[in-house]
């Protein structure tokens, strides 16, 4: 009931975490794109575990197949059908743990909730999921580009260190290792990481996203704002726990007078001096760069004990093998993660928008002489 985002352009994932494989189909994606599993894969590389010493050492390298929607490297229009083979399972190290209620993960919830669950790494409440979230989002770049529409994502706080940031200077991030985009801040980080790894700890962090070169008008009113949409998209993310657009929860501190974004027109277009609403006005975009962030919490599985039940009621000490796989800091690959589903969201509110004014030019002309 709830494996679909979108309303045009339709995603629905399938598959667990240790199950043979996991897929995403894309229904509503135009015609006549070109795309290849070579541009897919690029995107996977930049979320697939093993990438460095503080992320998940489970060994997938996320090769996806396109399997139906594509003939001779465009889009038919028909539904898109990818599928990416899970290869390093290791299931085994969930069998002494199927009983045991794990702090802060889904196995209690989803039992209450179904009254069954696949405890092997999480089933679909696993970070495993959004592998196909990044799949699809890049389909979803390449419409975007079309349009020179860019999406950034980077890690911008790691626990109580914070990065600056330069919005002119964001190419280049995925040769990153933690997508941050302040090298002198970034080096603090990673000794920080190292720090919690050998302490066999987590930490949270932020990931900022920026986008440029939306038009002004994307978005619905109401219920279904810009904002509530990407709110709604990037806390389903697994772990993300906080969600703010432009100054966000800053701006409780400010005064309107202070704060107001302020008109100016220059070079023939409409734009604010100050951007503390990130680009999105009434829940429609404004014409400036939409700027947000998202928190993530800590990693749950860590490799200290943990007191907890089993689900008789036993209290138990969970304690995970000595070479279990997991993040030292979730943030890091949910960068691209959040990149990806800004786009599905963007690219999903420029195809509605498209069903909105039945004949642009005849509107503009009956519009009075002015820069609207």
């Amino acid at each position: 009931m709830s494996n679909t985002f979108g309303e045009i352009f339709k995603v629905t994932t399938f598959g667990e975490s240790h199950g043979k494989l996991i897929g995403v189909i894309i229904d509503g994606c135009p015609s006549n794109l070109e795309i290849s599993e070579e541009e897919i894969n690029i995107e996977l590389k930049k979320r697939r575990p093993n990438l460095n010493e503080y992320v998940s050492q489970r060994n997938e390298f996320d090769f996806a197949r396109i399997v139906s929607g594509v003939f001779e490297g465009k889009t038919t229009g028909a539904p898109i059908c990818i599928v990416i083979e899970n290869n390093d399972v290791k299931s085994s190290a969930y069998d002494e743990i199927i009983n045991v209620l794990r702090p802060s993960h889904a196995n209690y919830t989803y039992l209450k909730k179904y009254k069954i669950f696949d405890h092997r790494g999480a089933s679909r409440a696993s970070g495993r999921e959004t592998a196909l979230r990044v799949a699809a989002g890049a389909i979803a770049k390449k419409i975007l580009k079309r349009k020179n529409i860019k999406v950034f994502a980077y890690l911008k706080s790691l626990g109580n260190i914070s990065a600056d940031i330069d919005y002119n200077n964001l190419s280049g991030l995925d040769e990153n290792s933690i997508y941050c985009p302040d090298l002198k801040a970034e080096k603090m980080m990673l000794e920080k990481l190292l720090e919690i790894k050998n302490q066999k700890d987590s930490i949270g962090g932020i990931v900022e996203f920026y986008i440029d070169n939306v038009p002004v008008g994307i978005g619905e009113p109401i219920y279904d704002k810009l904002n509530a949409r990407l709110a709604y998209a990037l806390m389903s993310i697994p772990s993300a726990k906080g969600f703010e657009i432009g100054d966000g929860f800053e701006s409780v501190n400010k005064r309107g007078s202070y704060r107001n974004d302020v008109f100016e027109y220059v070079d023939d277009q409409v734009r604010t001096i100050t951007n503390n609403e990130g680009g999105i006005l009434a829940g429609i975009s404004n014409g400036m760069p939409i700027i947000g962030r998202v928190v993530f919490k800590p990693a749950a599985t860590i490799g200290l004990p943990i007191n907890t039940i089993d689900i008789y009621g036993n209290k138990v000490i969970l304690k995970y093998e000595d070479d279990s796989r997991h993040d030292a800091c979730i943030a890091i690959r949910a960068t691209p993660v959040v990149e990806a589903m800004c786009a599905l969201t963007i690219v999903d509110f420029i195809l509605l928008n498209q069903t909105r004014i039945l004949n642009d030019e005849e509107a503009k002309s009956k519009t009075e002489k002015s820069f609207i």
